[in-house]
């Protein structure tokens, strides 16, 4: 079993260590050694599992380690991995045991995405790194999800979607065929969105429009 850490002890790393033991129960993997959060002191126990300190010594780590980063938001969990430096750390790819992958051959997935139970994907689609696709999201075919998306439960994706690099897109929401999504877009939770938005807004509603140019 190799050695995992997860960085964040909010309530997405705590969803991610019971993904690493659903794992572990369907496939004996990942040796959990603690997690690692700047907010949270080291030492403090959190569902059992110690936390080993802050960034600072994530980077310090002087043995092979692979870690998971689980930070919801799609532009801070990118600035978080900017800043790990550390050549003896490795991002893995977790997908829980429930997930339904259709077509294996013909679907990539980046390093250090995280795919959670009850999510289905089909077939020929590019899933980039640091992807999050939370409980129960659907994927449909040659859709492309670039690096640092992330979907909350239930999301929705058709075929022939694109999502590009860095954008969030909220609980429930439904994106209908051949719609892309630009670049660090935020699209709130249940909107449907019917026709392609730009990158940098917040999206909202049925049909989802936008309200904001974000910063």
């Amino acid at each position: 079993m190799k050695d995992i850490a997860i960085l964040g002890v909010g309530g997405l790393g705590r969803e991610v260590l019971a993904l690493i033991k659903d794992i572990n129960n369907h496939i004996p993997t990942w040796n959990v050694i603690g997690f690692f959060d700047d907010a949270c002191p080291k030492g403090r126990q959190v569902n059992g599992i110690p936390v080993l300190g802050n960034m600072d010594a994530l980077n310090e780590w002087n043995t092979d380690l692979a870690v998971v980063v689980a930070i919801g938001t799609s532009d801070i969990r990118e600035k978080v991995v900017s800043n790990i430096i550390n050549r003896h750390i490795s991002f893995p790819t977790l997908i829980h045991p429930s997930v339904i992958i259709s077509d294996r051959d013909y679907i990539t997935i980046g390093s250090g995405s995280v795919i959670c139970a009850g999510c289905i994907l089909t077939t020929n689609i590019t899933i980039g790194d640091f992807v999050l696709l939370n409980l129960a999201c659907t994927v449909g075919h040659d859709a492309v999800l670039e690096s640092y998306t992330s979907f909350m439960p239930q999301c929705s994706v058709s075929g022939e979607v694109r999502v590009e690099r860095g954008a969030y897109c909220g609980t429930g929401v439904k994106i209908i065929n051949r719609i892309t999504i630009g670049s660090y877009a935020i699209v709130g939770a249940g909107a449907v969105v019917v026709s392609d938005m730009p990158a940098h807004t917040t999206i909202v509603g049925v049909p989802a429009k936008v309200i904001k140019t974000n910063k």
